[in-house]
């Protein structure tokens, strides 16, 4: 990767809907050589997909939005553990970190009780002793 590629990533991550007429302006090269440069990127894993974000109130859901600190039992296998809870209703995302905790998850819940469902359903099947929930109050993203 290159500085040139750095420059392409930039742009992408802050419009991953730019064509490749405007990408390659950008950079200073052709259409085609910025399509060719963002295949290298995803064929070499460099960038591993493109996505959508949407506003989780945009669509009528009302919810919450939580991140969960978990710490897993000590005969917990960590790769079942993201198997299961990737399944779970309402991950959308589990991170595993450095720190006092094992994982940082990211879900949404209709409500209160659904939250304390999904809660249980952690413990008791996917192999948490301990978590910590935290409620988001608002998220700002790029």
């Amino acid at each position: 990767m290159d500085e040139l590629d750095s420059d392409i990533l930039g742009l992408l991550r802050a419009d991953a809907r730019i064509s490749y007429r405007d990408l390659g302006a950008r950079v200073g090269l052709s259409a085609n050589a910025a399509a060719d440069r963002v295949r290298r990127l995803v064929r070499t894993g460099v960038i591993r997909g493109f996505t959508t974000l949407v506003d989780p109130a945009a669509d009528g859901r009302p919810g919450l939005t939580v991140f969960i600190d978990v710490t897993l039992r000590p005969e917990t296998d960590s790769d079942a553990f993201e198997t299961t809870v990737l399944r779970l209703p309402g991950v959308t995302e589990a991170v595993h970190v450095t720190g006092a905790h094992d994982y940082l998850l990211r879900a949404r819940a209709a409500d209160a009780a659904a939250l304390d469902h999904l809660l249980r359903r952690l413990k008791h099947e996917a192999g948490v002793a301990h978590s910590s929930t935290r409620l988001a109050l608002r998220i700002a993203s790029r």
